[in-house]
Order: C-alpha cells, then structure tokens, then sequence
C-alpha cells in the first residue's frame, strides 16, 4: 500500500469520525482560546476564533525549527482578521458577483463586503465565529482536534441551517490532514469552505515567497473580470504566466499580470471522493517542500498581494509577497455559473472536502 493512499484511507475514516452533530459540542467559549496538537517536532496551534491556524512548526534540512505561516502577533487581533491568516472561510470561500444568487426560484441577497460583491462570506463569516471544541488529542499517534459551529438560516443572507465541522490531524512522515463537512440541515444551500493560511516554508518572518518554486496541478483556470468575478469561461494556462504545469519560480512571471497571483485554478483528473495532486512548493533555502492533495476542483493560488505592512507575529512587519496561499474550493461565483461544478449542498448528502498536506525537506 502507497503512503499516499494509506493517508487517504485514514483521511476517509477520520472523515467518519467527524460527521458529527454540532450539538453534541462539548466546549464553548466566546473568548479566543489556543489549543495545541504535537507529534514529536512537528506541531500546530490553533484557535476556536475562526476555525484558525495559529502556527505550523516544522523543520528544515539542517533540523531547525521554524513556524511557516503567517500571523498576527496577539490573539484579540483575529477578531479584525482582514487578511483572513489561517482561517477556516465560509459559508461560501472566494467571490459571488453581485452579492446575490438564485436558487430553486428564490433571489438571495447576501451581505456585501467588497464593494458590490461578498468575500469569504461577508463581514461576519465563518472566520469571526467562535467554533466549539468537539474533541481534542493532544499528542500521540495521530493527534487531531475537532471544531464544530452550527450556521443559522439566513446568516449573511444565506438560506437554511448548517452544520459544519473541520478537523485538524497530523499523520507520520509530516502530514498535516485538514477534513471539513457541512450538512444541510432544512433547505438546500451553497456551501464552499477553504483554510485560508498563508505559507512561508523559510519561516513566517523569512521575506518574501518569490524564489520559491511552484508547481500546480491544472491546465486550465477561471479567469476573471478587473473586480476579480469569474468571466465564466475555463481557459488553458499553456503558454501563459500563468502555467506551472513546470515547476517555476512564483516571481520569474509575476510582474506580467494585472492582478498578479489570485485566480483560481482547474485542478486535473477526478473530482469528488478520489483525491488529486493540486500543488508542490519548495523554498531552496530552507529545503522544506509542501505537496497538497484534495478532492476539491478548484484550488486558489494567492501571493498575499495586498499584505502591507501587517504586523505579524514576534512583530515582524509582513509586506506583499510575503508568502502565499493554495486554498482548495469549489469554483469561485459558481452559483452564478451553471458551466463550473455546483456548489449548492442539499439535506441529505453532506459537503465532504479533503486536503492533505505532506511536509518534507530536499
């Protein structure tokens, strides 16, 4: 048995562990807590604030220890999280035009915070909630911990109840599982969840990203309109800045585009239970390398653009470039795109999104 499919197997059995009832939650605070979970030098810290990843620590060729994500340098902070640092996005991840869809006859209009459109779910999505805690293993074999939040009918304009769960664990040789459900408990719903960290494999205050090297996935992506809302069209990369079917630098191009890196990417081979390679980064210096697996069509590739002078963690002052993000998702604005693969989730047959990342060093 390949490594690779033993980790999907405990990533589909984990997955039955957590299609929990948000109701059977043991712990509830209204007060931003940290929780860790550590397997020998490899650990991450977390927050019932959003679902969120505080820290991921791992180490490079030479063994030494660094955190490789982005955040900010107090807890209260991510209670105003504008760049979204590690948090779990929804209800709906990414962008829907015009902040309103149509669903079985009905017009909904969402709550606008990007101008016209809604980001991440509006002013108060899923990343300004307080999460219950469902369980939590500290250390040990395969030590995870479980966050459940229960979304109400009409929250942000969304239509009917969800429940939502996204667990955290971390497997053998580096691997860090990221498991999210949503069941739709009274009316159908569009549902696209995303983990929103920031990745910087030499270390959160190591400069910027641009020497890395990237390969994605995907021979195609969704292009977009200068507000950053697909066009509806899916067109190939090949020939373009914005092919990585190569590994390339993530700077040798950048400067070739108007938006430089936010766009989602079509990422190659099945969809849906069956889990597909989506990205490989390595930062040469440090040596760690990031392979990222899911079962999700889409996966968002960010330069943290509009990371300006944030004041991070250990104070370190984060500018753009200073890492990037791969968030796996169902296609940006696809309720308003009968072509991209649908997003709406209906009582009965719950959301289901994988990701997998396998850490190691070269």
């Amino acid at each position: 048995m390949s490594k690779t499919f033993f980790s999907f197997s405990v990533c589909l059995v984990f997955l039955a562990l957590v299609c929990v009832d948000v109701s059977n939650a043991e712990h509830k605070s209204d007060e931003p807590k940290v929780y860790e979970i550590s397997k020998g030098n490899f650990s991450l810290k977390v927050t019932n604030l959003g679902a969120t990843i505080l820290s991921v620590i791992l180490p490079d060729k030479q063994g030494k220890l660094a955190d490789v994500v982005l955040g900010h340098e107090s807890l209260d902070t991510y209670k105003n999280n504008t760049p979204y640092f590690g948090a779990l996005v929804g209800r709906v991840a990414n962008r829907i035009g015009g902040a309103k869809f149509t669903l079985n006859g009905t017009t909904y209009k969402l709550d606008a915070n990007e101008g016209k459109n809604i980001l991440h779910g509006g002013h108060k999505g899923f990343n300004r909630k307080f999460w219950k805690v469902r369980k939590h293993k500290k250390e040990g074999h395969a030590p995870y911990i479980i966050f459940t939040y229960l979304s109400a009918d009409g929250e942000e304009g969304f239509p009917g109840s969800l429940a939502v769960t996204v667990s955290y664990m971390l497997l053998e040789d580096y691997k860090l599982s990221v498991v999210m459900t949503a069941r739709a408990v009274n009316k159908a719903t569009p549902v696209n969840l995303a983990q929103h960290s920031y990745w910087n494999l030499g270390g959160h205050n190591s400069g910027d990203i641009l020497s890395n090297t990237l390969q994605l996935f995907a021979s195609h992506i969704t292009p977009t309109d200068e507000s950053l809302i697909p066009t509806g069209k899916i067109v190939p990369v090949k020939g373009t800045p914005y092919d990585f079917l190569e590994s390339k630098t993530v700077g040798s191009r950048i400067n070739k585009l108007p938006n430089l890196y936010d766009i989602n990417y079509v990422i190659d081979g099945p969809q849906g239970v069956k889990m597909n390679k989506a990205a490989v980064v390595h930062d040469s210096k440090s040596g760690r390398v990031l392979e990222l697996w899911t079962n999700k069509p889409g996966v968002q590739f960010y330069t943290a653009n509009y990371v300006n002078d944030v004041k991070g963690k250990g104070g370190y002052t984060y500018m753009p470039h200073a890492a990037l993000c791969l968030e796996t998702q169902g296609f940006p604005d696809a309720v308003n795109h009968p072509n991209f693969p649908s997003v709406i989730v209906n009582p009965g047959k719950p959301y289901k999104h994988l990701m997998l990342y396998k850490f190691s060093t070269k």
